[in-house]
């Protein structure tokens, strides 16, 4: 799902190609992306674009008139930008954005149409589609250190909540907890002011690097490869490849369909942690260390 640099960078791009410009129409692919009724898509027609913002997770473009869409992308959802009147490519072909100069595809490649377009109509009901989630880029330690002790739950699902906070999901979690030595499964109330510090530190370190590394990439381009899943990342999607750091390899653990990635002697103190499911097929066997792993690994095969 794009995360917070990934969205900084679609709307960096997507500002001097739209901004001031006519929304002439919007050509639908699916009746399932419009999520709601009234306004009327059609309502938007002949508008100009005069400014974009990010809410969460969610892309809104604001026309003349305080008509708002909202964009969410979810996991398989992207943007392209494409020649004025470009056709809607197949199934993967939700919606097309038309401008004079050029063309907004929205695109989902998934079996699972998760992604979803709304109209809305003033400040107060655009509202409606903020979590609350605090934006880290723009608070104070103490408000950071407020909302993290907000509620007892892992650093991983705190950071991840959209309620607590904005537009951080899997793959960015990970990186920040990798910089910031702290464990995934570490519950918020057990951190202390140190912690707590460090973490706000790596979080606004991790997600500045990011957006600064992808916009540098794409310059004056659009950014054609959104992905979760980057060679320059630490941890994330590196299960068993060496951490940039001491080298020890990246572990992982598996929750339905999510993976948390995490070195254990940065962050765990050498413990491995125990993926839910293995550890019911394993038992008093799951290995406890990075030392013990090996062993398991070179007497009965890496545990998958």
């Amino acid at each position: 799902m794009p995360e917070y640099p990934d969205l900084e960078l679609y709307l960096s791009a997507l500002a001097p190609r739209v901004v001031g410009q006519v929304l002439q129409g919007v050509r639908l692919g699916s009746p399932f992306l419009l999520r709601s009724v009234e306004p009327p898509l059609a309502s938007t027609w002949g508008r100009k674009i005069v400014g974009l913002r990010r809410i969460g997770k969610r892309l809104v473009f604001e026309l003349e008139g305080e008509l708002y869409l909202v964009i969410h992308l979810m996991v398989a959802g992207r943007l392209q930008w494409k020649p004025a009147g470009t056709k809607l490519p197949g199934r993967a072909g939700l919606a097309a954005f038309d401008f004079a100069s050029g063309t907004l595809l929205l695109t989902e490649i998934s079996t699972k149409k998760r992604a979803s377009l709304f109209v809305t109509s003033g400040e107060a009901s655009l509202r409606t589609f903020d979590r609350g989630g605090l934006d880290v880029m723009h608070a104070h330690l103490d408000d950071f250190a407020q909302r993290v002790r907000l509620e007892n739950h892992t650093l991983k699902r705190s950071l991840t909540d959209p309620r607590l906070f904005s537009g951080i999901g899997n793959a960015y979690s990970d990186e920040i907890l990798h910089h910031a030595k702290l464990s995934p499964v570490k519950l918020t109330k057990t951190l202390t002011g140190e912690e707590i510090s460090r973490l706000y530190d790596a979080t606004r370190k991790v997600l500045t690097e990011w957006i600064e590394r992808l916009r540098a990439e794409v310059g004056d381009g659009w950014p054609e490869k959104v992905t979760a899943f980057r060679p320059e990342m630490a941890v994330h999607g590196k299960h068993q490849q060496p951490c940039p750091m001491c080298g020890s390899p990246v572990q992982r653990i598996v929750h339905a369909d999510n993976e948390t990635n995490y070195c254990p002697r940065c962050q765990t103190g050498g413990k491995l942690l125990a993926d839910r499911s293995l550890s019911r097929l394993l038992k008093d066997d799951w290995p406890k260390t990075p030392e013990e792993l090996e062993e398991y690994v070179a007497s009965r095969g890496t545990p998958q």
